[in-house]
């Protein structure tokens, strides 16, 4: 992998080819000072100081060797309270840049960066998802994210050429949050040397059954949209790309991520995919076809390969007592 194809996942690169094909996002670069409050795990986790939300949430400091107790300052002199304010680490410019962009875009957004979005801590947020309605959210979910760390610290470990040790900036892109949309029509599609050999569902924790039923349509769905608009539209010869089939059954794009390095082969392993002929593979798309075959992931906390599922584990025993539970299930919905 080259530093190019890295470069070219960037959001804020292969957005303006794909526009009318995905979802609606505004761009902000970031300054050095933000990209440093991030990154610095030297100083208090404090939430950016808002000069437009009084209703911002409240910072708090987290201190390790008190984690029974917050310590409740006594109210001071405002000369005080002006000098802790100044201690709250300040955005003005951005906060008001982003503001104007939020309402633009509905009055909510989900955020990434160049390449990742701060899925791995949707848990620290009120709303237990990723939608924001200003910055003092985004930097919440910025800041408890160690999946950002890739974008921020890691970006170009894999690549054979490496050179850079960071993009030349770091952009924040605030995407239309729309409530509504079902994790069983997001598909991850694998491409090498410019042909589809693989698509699988993004969401590989949960059993949708009605994937089951529409396997082969949505695959015949997906083929044509990378024939039509993907396939000579981004440049590189092996990467992936994630979609969305709306229930108007268009499909829609939702990220590019590089082939291998430290995107996730999901329901494939890299080994499988790199060993596909593609010129005389038969195109696959895998989901989880029943309860039992239900990968942990995020949800679990425990990864895949960690987990002994075999005959007479105890993972064996529970998968086996929720098929279990979801055949009778569908026994007395029948009855």
């Amino acid at each position: 992998m080259k530093e190019e194809e890295v470069n070219r996942c960037q959001i804020q690169n292969w957005y303006p080819k794909f526009k009318s094909l995905t979802i609606k996002t505004k761009f902000h670069k970031l300054p050095e000072s933000f990209i440093t409050y991030l990154t610095d795990d030297t100083v208090p986790f404090l939430l950016p100081n808002s000069v437009t939300n009084q209703n911002a949430m409240p910072n708090r400091v987290h201190n390790p060797h008190e984690e029974d107790e917050f310590q409740v300052p006594e109210e001071g002199s405002d000369n005080e309270a002006e000098e802790s304010n100044l201690l709250l680490p300040s955005f003005p410019e951005l906060e008001l840049e982003i503001k104007d962009s939020i309402e633009t875009l509905g009055g909510s957004i989900f955020p990434k960066l160049n390449w990742s979005a701060p899925k791995d801590s949707a848990w620290i947020s009120p709303s237990q998802n990723l939608s924001c309605s200003c910055l003092s959210e985004i930097a919440l979910l910025f800041r408890s994210s160690d999946s950002l760390l890739h974008d921020l610290c890691n970006a170009y470990d894999s690549c054979s050429d490496k050179v850079s040790l960071r993009p030349e900036s770091f952009y924040l892109a605030l995407r239309k949050w729309y409530p509504c949309l079902k994790p069983e029509m997001e598909f991850r599609c694998f491409v090498k040397s410019k042909e589809l050999v693989g698509i699988c569902q993004r969401e590989v924790t949960t059993f949708y059954p009605v994937l089951v039923h529409e396997k082969e349509l949505l695959k015949g769905l997906i083929e044509e949209f990378f024939d039509e608009h993907i396939r000579m539209g981004f440049e590189s010869e092996s990467y992936t790309f994630d979609v969305y089939v709306t229930k108007e059954r268009r499909v829609k794009v939702i990220d590019f991520n590089t082939w291998c390095g430290s995107t996730l082969p999901l329901m494939y392993t890299w080994e499988e995919l790199e060993e596909i002929r593609v010129e005389d593979s038969e195109l696959e798309l895998r989901i989880v076809e029943s309860r039992r075959s239900v990968l942990p992931g995020l949800k679990t906390a425990v990864p895949y390969d960690y987990l002994d599922v075999s005959s007479g584990s105890g993972w064996d025993q529970v998968i086996k007592k929720a098929e279990e539970q979801f055949q009778r299930e569908n026994s007395d919905e029948v009855a």
